[in-house]
Order: structure tokens, then sequence, then C-alpha cells
């Protein structure tokens, strides 16, 4: 990495703490997007799994099943922290230690392998639209503050169906009753518009580094363009934030996260 680590500052971490987001711009190069892009299309395309396809979620947009036109389109590549020196490197970016450090108030954050962990893969013609949600809403642990830190190899803007987030959304209190039975936010209630038309686009630059909080709001249309989108997104907690014991966010063990010497 030939760019300087950015300092956090006291602001930074107030900002996060009252958004629920943050954007750090240029943490990759332009060469280091273009390797990473290479490293990713090379799983891609033979397709080397395990790998989430498009048919599997059933969101809008999405094929109806496997055998459908556009059914064996990959949503996302799994394991990335395990797949390649190229990808562990970048869940371990220098960068990530200082600032997750001080987001989370813990001077020993860690990559949970149960969580995102993977590249987020939207292809033009079959790539399906999410709905507002929270990531939270499947992951167990002892504290809701964890931080996923999602890295943009291209231009990501409306058009290839940049991620949307619903600032401070994070520190509100949800009834569950404004939410369906997947847990996405239900945009008929007249008492969720409000919150929704807060909501806005993160357009991000190759190489920028969006930080989100766990429990932040956050939906993302259709690739509209006519190229694939690439995304890999992993998920920080602090060490004494531990996973609920039995359930899916222990299957593997967190990898700790060390900072620059």
């Amino acid at each position: 990495m030939d760019q300087p680590i950015p300092a956090v500052t006291a602001d930074h971490v107030a900002q996060f703490q009252q958004t629920g987001f943050l954007v750090l711009p240029g943490v990759l190069s332009a060469d280091e997007c273009e390797h990473l892009k290479r490293t990713v299309q090379a799983d891609l395309d033979p397709l080397v799994g395990p790998a989430e396809y498009e048919a599997d979620v059933g969101y809008p947009g999405s094929p109806s099943d496997r055998q459908a036109e556009g059914g064996t389109t990959p949503r996302r590549l799994l394991h990335a922290y395990a797949r390649n020196d190229d990808l562990r490197a970048l869940a371990l970016h220098p960068v990530l230690g200082p600032w997750l450090s001080a987001l989370l108030a813990s001077p020993s954050p860690m990559l949970s392998q149960c969580h995102h962990n993977c590249v987020m893969t939207k292809h033009p013609g079959y790539s399906s639209a999410t709905l507002w949600h929270q990531d939270i809403r499947y992951w167990s642990f002892d504290r809701p503050e964890l931080i996923s830190a999602w890295f943009a190899l291209g231009q990501e803007a409306a058009v290839n169906g940049a991620l949307q987030v619903i600032p401070e959304s994070h520190v509100q209190e949800i009834d569950r009753g404004r939410l369906d039975s997947a847990l996405f936010l239900r945009p008929e209630l007249a008492e969720n518009q409000p919150m929704i038309e807060r909501a806005e686009a993160v357009n991000l630059k190759p190489g920028d580094l969006l930080l989100f909080h766990c429990r932040l709001f956050h939906a993302a249309g259709q690739n509209q363009s006519e190229q694939v989108k690439l995304s890999p997104v992993f998920t920080y907690h602090a060490a004494d934030n531990q996973p609920i014991p039995g359930t899916r966010s222990e299957r593997l063990p967190s990898i700790p996260l060390v900072g620059p010497e």
C-alpha cells in the first residue's frame, strides 16, 4: 500500500456514532483495484464455490430458480478470507486496525468469518434489488456492535446498484410490526415513510472504503449498467463481543485484526 493511512480523529468517531457510516476515500490505489478485480474474476469464470446465487435469495429482480434464465448468476463469492492471499490481505488491510479500534472502542478488533466475508457480485441483467434491512437481523453476538467494511473496486452509483443508507437509523428502535416476515422494513407503512425519505445513496469511487454499523438500515438497487460490480465486504467485532454459543455466528473462529506496527 503506497497511500498513507488516514488518521482517525474524534470528529470521525462522532460522525460515525451519529450517522452510522463513514466513507474513507482512496484507500486502495487504481493498481490495487485492478489486481483485485482480476483475482475475483478468476473465481467467477469458471465459478469457484462456495457461492450464493441470485436465484437463492428470491429478491426483486432475481431469477425464479437456478433452472430459469440467469439462474446460475452468482450473487456473492463466499469465504473470501480463505480464498486466496489477495482477499486475505484485504480483510486485514492496515487501514482497518486503527479505524476499527477507534470506532468499536476496542484495542483488538476481530474479523468474523461467519458474516459477510464475501465478494458481492452484482451482474447486469440478473441482479436483484435488496430491500431495507439491518445486517444484525441474523447475527448473534453479546452486543449488536459490529462494523462492516465495504471496498469499492470500481465506480458505485445508482446505475449499478450502489448501496443506499438511512443515516442515524442504527440508533432507532423499530417495533417488530414495522418489519415483514424476513425482517425487511415495510415500505407500505405510513410510519416508515419519514425514515425512508431520509435515505441517501453512497456513491463510491474505485478504491473507496465504506464503514457502516450493523444496525444501519441499508438497501441496494439492481445493476442497470453493462459491467459487473465487485465489492469485497468483511465484518468486524471487538474481541470482548463474543458470538452466542450454538448460533451460526460462532461456526468459524474470528481472526485477530493486526494493525500497523
